[in-house]
């Protein structure tokens, strides 16, 4: 079965950047909040959606199952089922892509999907050291055991796990994702200071939208406190080619290019979207804002997996005969500047689209007015999860803004993959 796709109506929270301690907001918080406001303006009861998916890379281990808790807790009935979904960076976008599918064989007409994560209150590990020293400890039964232990016992036993720093580790190829990009700065020669001006323009952007209203798509938030969360907290006004270049690097310290700086943020928030299927719209009188035309995954070497965008959007897009100028906005998550500019060499690399692509020759450029126009992930933030759904409902806000009809959300993924969704906005 098959047939359009609208997209209805979308919120997030602002996005909050991790300040080396736990957030003010749970994941479940996050994902709530937006929901629970998103759905307050529909004209359909939240019973009525036919099911709530949420991507999360990172839930916490008492909302395992987050999508189900954030449907109950934001009102959608014991009736309503919610369940979550984990494609790394691109979860949200999975959450989308999997609603599609259920709405397109018709056993769901109306979903809210979305994703979220709240990385600042990733878990900090015992050592499997630490755990072993444990299970002895509980297993002693005498006095003389219990001594025993405490001989045994190292204070280097106490030495945490980071747990982001873990997820953030390719586990086959070993490497952390900074070090991933930095493999494409070297192979397509993208300097720092390319990175530090792509850096510093997605500041400038995101600055010069938050000024002229363009994050509409944005809910406050009220921690327990009383204090206001209204924007993205990690903009940055002084985030200057001339102050990014004083940072060091971060990845590889003594040849590296990348830093904190020309980097995504790690970052709390979430994103949704309300989908309905055709007889959906008509059944609840919707006016819908767009449509999701068609979606793509790719998957590639773990070591270069910031390519991912090129992979998932090159075939997508020749499967509707189109090409990289047909497209009127593009949103490329920015994980980090090195991997967003190795995605447009890439594109204009003659060998590179030939031996990977399988093209006769170079793809094509993407103008880079229509990349990313209201800024990126390096300064909005990275909540690992719910990036892959806010940018197609900013993607789509740009869209009608402009008053163009066709945009593109793509994002590379941990991993090795890459995901993109080929939008249009309702004329």
């Amino acid at each position: 079965m098959t047939g359009h796709v609208y997209i209805v109506d979308g919120a997030r929270t602002p996005f909050l950047k991790s300040r080396n301690t736990p957030g003010p907001f749970s994941a479940s918080d996050l994902a709530t909040a937006a929901a629970a406001s998103l759905l307050a303006r529909q004209p359909f009861a939240p019973e009525a959606l036919d099911e709530v998916i949420l991507g999360c890379a990172s839930p916490s281990p008492d909302e395992v199952n987050i999508g189900r808790v954030v449907a109950l807790r934001a009102g959608c009935g014991e009736r309503v089922p919610g369940w979550t979904v984990m494609r790394n960076c691109a979860s949200g976008m999975q959450a989308l892509d999997s609603a599609i599918a259920n709405i397109r064989t018709g056993r769901s007409g109306l979903v809210l999907a979305g994703g979220v994560d709240a990385l600042s209150r990733a878990p900090l590990l015992f050592s499997d050291a630490m755990v072993r020293w444990l299970a002895g400890w509980y297993a002693a039964k005498t006095t003389g055991e219990r001594l025993a232990a405490l001989r045994r016992f190292r204070p280097a036993h106490l030495a945490p796990v980071i747990g982001i720093m873990k997820g953030l580790t390719d586990p086959v190829v070993g490497q952390l994702m900074g070090q991933t990009a930095e493999n494409l700065a070297h192979i397509f020669d993208v300097s720092r200071a390319d990175m530090d001006a792509f850096a510093a323009r997605s500041h400038q952007r995101a600055l010069a939208a938050g000024a002229a209203g363009h994050f509409d798509e944005i809910v406050p938030l009220i921690d327990r406190d009383g204090t206001l969360y209204r924007d993205d907290d990690g903009v940055r006004e002084d985030s200057t080619p001339e102050n990014l270049a004083r940072l060091r690097p971060f990845f590889d310290r003594k040849y590296g290019r990348v830093t904190a700086g020309n980097s995504s943020q790690i970052t709390d928030g979430a994103a949704w979207l309300v989908l309905a299927s055709e007889a959906a719209v008509e059944r609840h009188g919707l006016t819908p804002l767009g449509m999701i035309v068609d979606s793509e995954w790719a998957a590639l070497d773990p070591a270069q997996m910031g390519l991912g965008p090129v992979h998932a959007a090159t075939p997508l897009l020749a499967r509707h005969g189109l090409g990289l100028a047909d497209v009127d906005r593009w949103e490329i998550n920015e994980a980090f500047a090195a991997q967003v500019i190795a995605c447009l060499r890439a594109w204009e690399d003659e060998e590179y689209c030939r031996t990977q692509l399988g093209l006769d020759g170079a793809f094509g450029a993407v103008d880079e007015a229509r990349l990313n126009v209201d800024g990126g992930a390096i300064a909005l933030g990275h909540p690992v999860g719910a990036s892959g759904a806010r940018i197609v409902l900013h993607l789509l806000a740009v869209l009608r803004r402009e008053h163009q009809r066709r945009g593109v959300a793509a994002i590379c993924i941990g991993g090795g993959q890459g995901g993109a969704m080929l939008v249009e906005a309702m004329r």
